[in-house]
């Protein structure tokens, strides 16, 4: 059940990144080398895609026996706190299934303004019977972290660890990747995301799929999109094969519209819902 759960809430949290995060009783997936790939910075990144004020929300579907269930919904919002933008992400189930599991997840990241490196997150879910909160502590010049946290009635951990280079957490990994150009970009370009998620530092890579002229995007119409495709690990999630597609808009925003994967319990679909406080007008929608 838990493993069902991590599937239909962190999939969208990794926005149109990304990488499934390991089971919360830790299975642990295989390192990749991040390659060296000209104008994608993880320590620097420009600021071209969002503003202060954007809120976007996101619905979560997930299919079992070839039923799709409306499972609940994720809202990302942006602050301008001046030096610092503050990323947040909550998810939470409708009680129409919480019959079947109750989810209420809580994300936050402060980032540095002028390079998207996160400086203080937030990790409170509780899902289930299972509860854990996690405060990190950035050090970008040292690539050293401390994490302090809790697991259900368990005592306080506080841990540093050391990174290899610059790494994101969940929320700054998907405004890191939004503001990436894909321009001139051939189908097949990978590129490098550094993620710290769990205590672990996970270097990966995302396939760049494609321009989509004609996408459509239930209750919005249809769009131009980018696609992707991220690098999944077979496991107790995904079945060996299993590939995730992941949709953006295919203007200035390059917000993510649709996140689609066939999983080893059934299949999962995160459709966009609505937006506001966009930096740019979605020229990329044909109809709606």
């Amino acid at each position: 059940m838990l493993a069902l759960h991590t599937i239909c809430t962190n999939i969208l949290l990794l926005g149109f990144l990304l990488f499934m995060p390991i089971h919360p009783n830790g299975q642990a997936f295989g390192q990749a080398d991040t390659p060296d790939v000209k104008g994608f910075d993880l320590c620097a990144t420009e600021n071209v895609a969002f503003i202060g004020g954007e809120e976007v929300v996101y619905k979560i579907y997930y299919n079992w026996n070839f039923v799709w269930l409306s499972a609940g919904e994720v809202t990302f919002k942006v602050e301008d706190q001046g030096s610092t933008y503050k990323l947040s992400a909550k998810g939470r189930t409708y009680s129409s299934y919480e019959w079947f599991f109750k989810v209420r997840d809580y994300y936050e990241a402060i980032v540095d303004k002028q390079t998207l490196q996160p400086i203080h997150t937030i990790r409170d879910v509780k899902e289930g019977g299972y509860s854990l909160h996690e405060e990190v502590t950035y050090s970008p010049t040292s690539h050293e972290v401390t994490s302090r946290r809790k697991r259900g009635k368990h005592p306080l951990e506080v841990r540093k660890f050391n990174l290899t280079g610059c790494a994101h957490d969940i929320l700054s990994s998907i405004y890191y990747t939004r503001n990436q150009n894909f321009e001139g970009r051939n189908k097949g370009f990978t590129f490098p995301v550094r993620v710290f998620l769990d205590r672990e530092e996970y270097p990966l890579t995302v396939e760049y799929g494609g321009k989509v002229h004609q996408l459509e995007v239930r209750g919005q119409g249809e769009f131009k999109a980018l696609s992707f495709i991220p690098q999944t690990i077979p496991g107790h999630v995904f079945e060996k094969g299993n590939e995730m597609k992941i949709y953006a808009t295919d203007d200035q925003n390059h917000l993510p519209l649709l996140i689609e994967s066939p999983v080893s319990v059934g299949s999962v679909k995160a459709v966009l819902k609505s937006y506001k406080g966009l930096r740019y007008p979605v020229t990329s929608r044909i109809h709606n």
